[in-house]
């Protein structure tokens, strides 16, 4: 899978994530598609997978994402991005803290014949991001 179909898809995911549209990042995954990700552990199912993208907006309501270009290699794609966001409402029993975080990360994505995600791996420092919203301290190394 090559060219214009795979920047089909991405232009549609990365419009749906900037405006934050649960509705539509969800239909992008398979019926049956799965995301793995240190925030919501491992989800199953497309209605599962747009109450992970509810949640996340409700805790997180400005939250902003920038994209680098893709790599695509047939059906899997890697895709690095960066976020910016206030943290507002209730994360792991931490109520909103109005904090600002930001980090990097990428997702890794197994995709269907028909561009929807099967599977979706994302990697991002969530222990640099509970540092952040003030969960955890971290002292330098010495």
């Amino acid at each position: 899978m090559t060219g214009d179909p795979i920047k089909s898809f991405i232009d549609r995911h990365t419009a749906a994530w900037n405006r934050r549209d649960a509705a539509g990042l969800s239909l992008d995954h398979a019926e049956d598609g799965m995301i793995d990700s240190p925030m919501f552990a491992r989800v199953e199912g497309r209605v599962a997978i747009r109450g992970t993208y509810e949640s996340l907006f409700a805790i997180f309501p400005d939250w902003q994402m920038g994209f680098d270009a893709p790599v695509a290699d047939g059906q899997r794609l890697a895709l690095a991005f960066s976020v910016s966001a206030t943290h507002r409402g209730n994360f792991m029993g931490l109520e909103g803290t109005g904090r600002r975080c930001s980090f990097d990360g990428v997702s890794l994505f197994e995709l269907t014949p028909d561009l929807l995600i099967a599977a979706e791996r994302r990697f991002y420092d969530f222990t640099g991001l509970l540092a952040q919203l003030g969960v955890l301290r971290i002292r330098p190394a010495r």
